[in-house]
């Protein structure tokens, strides 16, 4: 479907300047542009590469088992469904902490581990448990302590302070996360008669 509405976007474009006589105009345009995307993704590519050795060394050093360990709690609170040695809860807690630390790329194996584990667990493989929806939600809506793509990206486009994004991502996700949460569990309530747990 996205394909369909870009493959119209581009012919919409190109037929527009074709009728105004600038078609030199799009060659320019995507001359130009390339090279400003070449230069964001290399900037991109080294800001990840340095990002992801941080978050090796400090998955290495203990700190994402650490990270891990601190939301034990918070976790069985929210998927209760998930026994406490059962290896989702590791695959889970592991993406949680990932995703906290900014390092989306080292995040989504350790998510669509942790699926594979939530699938094992659930009794109606049709159809996604609340397990699974919960889990979603918290992938997507997650606090972010270090928003290491946006800094990177920032970076690329030679921000003076790259940084000073930190504060606000982290207002941002910890809002997004209390929304997507609260409406996850109203969900829960109300469908299919479900009690809040």
């Amino acid at each position: 479907m996205i394909n369909t509405v870009w493959l119209f976007l581009i012919l919409i474009g190109t037929l527009t300047a074709a009728a105004r006589g600038e078609v030199s105009t799009i060659t320019h345009s995507v001359m130009d542009q390339s090279q400003v995307a070449l230069e964001t993704v290399l900037g991109f590519a080294g800001m990840m590469v340095m990002w992801l050795g941080m978050m090796n060394i400090a998955e290495k050093a203990g700190l994402i088992r650490a990270l891990s360990h601190l939301f034990v709690p918070v976790m069985r609170w929210l998927i209760p469904e998930v026994p406490r040695d059962h290896p989702a809860m590791g695959t889970i807690l592991m993406n949680v902490s990932a995703n906290m630390l900014g390092v989306g790329a080292a995040a989504t194996p350790l998510g669509l581990k942790a699926m594979q584990h939530l699938q094992e667990l659930n009794p109606e493989p049709e159809r996604a448990s609340d397990a699974m929806c919960t889990f979603l939600v918290l992938n997507t809506s997650g606090v972010t302590l270090v928003p290491t793509t946006v800094i990177a990206l920032r970076t690329a486009a030679g921000s003076a302070s790259p940084t000073e994004i930190v504060g606000t991502a982290l207002i941002a996700t910890a809002c997004s996360s209390a929304v997507a949460l609260s409406v996850d569990r109203l969900f829960r309530w109300w469908g299919g008669g479900r009690r809040l747990r």
